[in-house]
């Protein structure tokens, strides 16, 4: 059976399923988004659009970053995700979002550089010291636009 996961904001006015593998899951450490997440870091789960199905709600969407939109409750304002046109067909939830975040392990540390120097880690995983997904370059590093 095909994998299938769900998710929901904190008060559920907003609710989503995710079909299928994700292909991408990272830990994000960049300044960023601890400011739009509200945390020292967040994990990042990518997901092609065509994998990602409200089921309920409409979210509020956000963008400080020009071609970066952020996605949050307008009630509770619990961030859902973000897309970037630099990274055309990927969408990425952030693991708040998900009803069974267990069974979404990461699989790299992004923006490493960046993390607060008190965040230590004890695991493996690769450390890159900007971003994990390779970009089209003609839109630039979001942090230079």
């Amino acid at each position: 059976m095909p994998r299938v996961e769900t998710g929901a904001c904190f008060c559920g006015a907003i609710a989503a399923t995710m079909d299928g593998e994700p292909f991408w899951i990272c830990y994000d450490h960049d300044d960023d988004c601890r400011r739009a997440i509200g945390s020292p870091l967040t994990v990042w789960v990518g997901y092609r659009p065509s994998q990602f199905n409200l089921s309920r709600g409409t979210p509020k969407a956000f963008s400080k970053t020009p071609g970066v939109i952020r996605t949050f409750c307008p009630d509770c304002g619990s961030s859902i995700g973000y897309s970037d046109e630099g990274l055309p067909d990927e969408l990425y939830l952030t693991i708040g979002f998900f009803d069974k975040p267990e069974g979404l392990r990461p699989q790299a540390h992004a923006y490493w550089d960046l993390r607060l120097p008190w965040v230590d880690f004890a695991d493996k995983l690769p450390r890159i010291e900007r971003y994990s997904r390779k970009r089209d370059a003609k839109f630039g590093n979001p942090r230079d636009r």
